[in-house]
């Protein structure tokens, strides 16, 4: 059998028509878009699939029409692990089941899928490759330097689309970052427990002065296995005196935390085992921390923001970040449009789904006063009409700010 080659001995590109820098979601539903219309495109990823990525691997609702436009929600559901309802439950132990279209899938398995399936439809992947710089070329960038084992390899591209999630240092490299601290952090880990794999089927979120400000989860993989996990997805509204600093959330308290006062939570951990570690990831929220593009460069999934601020749930927002980004660049390449109105129609996208954000940032208050928990869930549990409101936050039909806003609070005991 004769040995793989080296990186020095593999054919590396030297330019193509479109490099996206990061192969999790938002990069490979750019890159998959964009080489589905026949756009010649190169995914360059620091890391070889399949690869462990830490996150709450909820697949609600956006996620599910984002992998319908990708054409890969069939194949993400033989293997995720489908659910019906979420579990709200609040400190005072009332639970509120809402119903909506779900699933749970390890992202090891998902980015993998999506990156297979922009292979698939003719992107051509990279060995591991670390973003260094942008080329710049008269006051645009014109392709990237990356690192392949110990050499720098230079790829020009008419666009470079940085889809490198929430750590900064590609967006500081490339002159994007307008916030090095994340909006929100998170720790999670994965328990393999059988004897509750009947037991908990939904997808349950808590709320408790203990997590305060933010909330704990446990989301059913397949074969036993359990996403246990903290967050804190905070705003510059939710904490008194300014954003909360990293050094003040100690998430190994919180989930200790978590494993008392939520029965089930105990449980797991004290039934089962650990499935590797517990793994702790920063998030960037509300659409803000980063420019969203510069001539010949766009920046695009949670690198730009794309997690909701109330839910920490980001994986469908940033697939349909990144199919906008690949829309206006195939728009403008159709039409032949310049590389500021390219820029324009992304820009303009994002405005139109930024209120949006916007409404999930003001009901991050429920994180900080989890009481408001406990009076949605009781109110909900007495009228058809919230339940629906509520389950409206699913598929984003419901307001979230209109719910926990003092009209909505009125509302809770009047309808």
């Amino acid at each position: 059998m004769n040995p793989a080659p080296t990186t020095a001995e593999i054919a590396l590109p030297g330019a193509c028509e479109v490099l996206v820098i990061g192969a999790g979601p938002a990069g490979s539903a750019c890159a998959r878009t964009l080489a589905r219309a026949g756009v010649d495109v190169v995914l360059a990823d620091q890391h070889a699939f399949p690869r462990d990525k830490i996150c709450g691997d909820g697949l609600i609702p956006d996620a599910f029409a984002a992998l319908r436009t990708l054409g890969v929600l069939d194949e993400v559901m033989a293997v995720a692990q489908p659910a019906s309802h979420v579990g709200c439950i609040g400190p005072r132990g009332g639970r509120l089941d809402v119903p909506g279209t779900m699933a749970v899938l390890p992202r090891r398995q998902l980015d993998d899928i999506l990156c297979k399936a922009a292979l698939r439809a003719g992107a051509r992947m990279l060995p591991p490759a670390r973003f260094e710089a942008p080329i710049e070329e008269g006051g645009a960038v014109a392709g990237a330097r990356l690192r392949i084992g110990d050499a720098t390899h230079a790829i020009r591209a008419r666009w470079t689309v940085l889809a490198t999630g929430a750590v900064p240092q590609a967006l500081i490299a490339a002159d994007m970052c307008e916030r090095r601290t994340p909006s929100g952090i998170a720790l999670r880990g994965y328990v393999k427990n059988d004897s509750m794999a009947g037991r908990l089927k939904t997808l349950d979120i808590v709320w408790h002065r203990r997590l305060r400000p933010g909330y704990g989860w446990i989301f059913p993989c397949r074969g036993g296995v359990f996403n246990i996990g903290v967050g804190i997805a905070h705003s510059h509204n939710t904490l008194e005196g300014g954003r909360l600093k990293m050094k003040d959330a100690n998430l190994r308290e919180v989930f200790a935390a978590f494993t008392e006062v939520h029965a089930p939570a105990r449980e797991l951990m004290a039934g089962g085992s650990l499935v590797g570690e517990l793994k702790g990831a920063p998030l960037r929220c509300a659409l803000e921390g980063a420019r969203y593009s510069r001539p010949g460069l766009i920046v695009t999934g949670e690198a730009a923001g794309s997690t909701y601020s109330f839910t920490g749930e980001g994986i469908g927002k940033a697939m349909q970040t990144a199919i906008h980004a690949a829309q206006a660049v195939l728009a403008g390449r159709a039409d032949g449009r310049d590389d500021a109105a390219v820029r324009a129609d992304y820009e303009a996208r994002l405005a139109a789904l930024k209120p949006r954000f916007d409404m999930y940032e003001r009901a991050n208050r429920i994180n900080v006063h989890p009481w408001l928990a406990d009076l949605v869930i009781w109110r909900a549990n007495k009228s058809a009409r919230l339940l629906r409101r509520v389950a409206g936050l699913l598929d984003e039909t419901s307001n979230p700010g209109n719910i926990v806003s003092l009209r909505g609070m009125r509302k809770l005991f009047f309808e």
